[in-house]
């Protein structure tokens, strides 16, 4: 019996569950469960003036501007988690796909959370201005562009590998050590992450060639990080390549290109006319 050419989402869903599941508990065995209060100095916090302290001034940070801007962009990415949780809850709704959003959304929060209590702890930031454009960026949510079942599995492992680089980056540069392993933490759970979507993504190959090849290569045609608004009306994706952190420029080489590989994309021999196609237009990427 060969394989069909194509589904539909709710097919998809179904046929890749054991897939899914499978992943779940290799993801659960190799994640560190590893504790964001250990990685945060408390002793160096102290109340602000609401509580009879003195309030956040500029002189009081001692991280570098490369580090401010690096983790006041990761803070606000993981805070606004109700809306990329929303995005990819609408698809994944049913059995071991349910479970798995909530296990990423719970390490989503959990980076969100370590960032945040070392920017506030360590006054490294204004939490002020912090919490203001936290709010607006909640306000404003994210919404993602529409996507089938496959697409979302490519983009998010596309999304959780510009991530680890991001986090990567910001340990070697911030000039920080307790900056470098909070990141670095942060970026392992990135690159499981990523393996996860990813090895998904392996599946819904074997299982509808031609219909994977053609949503890998839209993904890689509409690609594009996030852009994180920052208080003084800055563009995250801009600053961030200028520093060093992400450079959208590298995506070919540092993210596409990794996970075509791991996809055997240029390798295959199962395709049709319509994954021909789709391969056709990632050939720039072929190393």
């Amino acid at each position: 019996m060969g394989v069909p050419d194509e589904m539909n989402d709710k097919a998809l869903l179904i046929a890749l569950a054991p897939v899914v599941e499978e992943n779940l508990h290799l993801h659960g065995d190799a994640a560190e469960g590893w504790q964001p209060q250990d990685l945060v100095p408390w002793d160096d916090g102290r109340n602000f003036a609401f509580l009879g302290g003195e309030d956040w001034a500029p002189e009081q940070s001692t991280l570098s501007e490369i580090g401010k801007l690096a983790l006041t962009v990761g803070v606000l990415a993981a805070d606004n988690m109700p809306s990329y949780h929303r995005e990819l809850a609408k698809h994944l709704r049913i059995g071991p796909w349910w479970r798995w959003v909530g296990r990423w959304t719970a390490e989503e929060n959990r980076h969100s959370i370590v960032i945040r209590d070392y920017l506030v702890l360590t006054r490294a930031v204004d939490p002020v201005a912090l919490e203001r454009i936290r709010m607006t960026h909640m306000t404003n949510n994210y919404n993602a562009p529409a996507m089938h079942l496959i697409e979302v599995l490519v983009n998010a492992a596309f999304e959780e590998t510009a991530s680890s680089i991001r986090h990567r980056n910001t340990a070697k540069l911030a000039g920080d050590p307790v900056v470098a392993g909070i990141c670095e933490k942060i970026a392992t759970d990135d690159e499981l992450q990523r393996d996860f979507y990813a090895n998904i993504v392996v599946a819904a190959l074997d299982l509808v060639p031609d219909q994977a090849m053609r949503a890998i290569a839209d993904r890689v045609r509409g690609f594009k990080v996030p852009t994180i608004p920052l208080a003084d009306g800055r563009d995250s994706t801009t600053d961030l390549a200028e520093a060093g952190i992400y450079d959208p420029a590298r995506q070919d080489e540092l993210v596409f290109r990794p996970l075509l590989e791991k996809w055997n994309v240029f390798e295959r021999t199962d395709l049709g006319v319509d994954g021909e196609k789709a391969r056709e237009e990632l050939a720039s990427l072929r190393v």
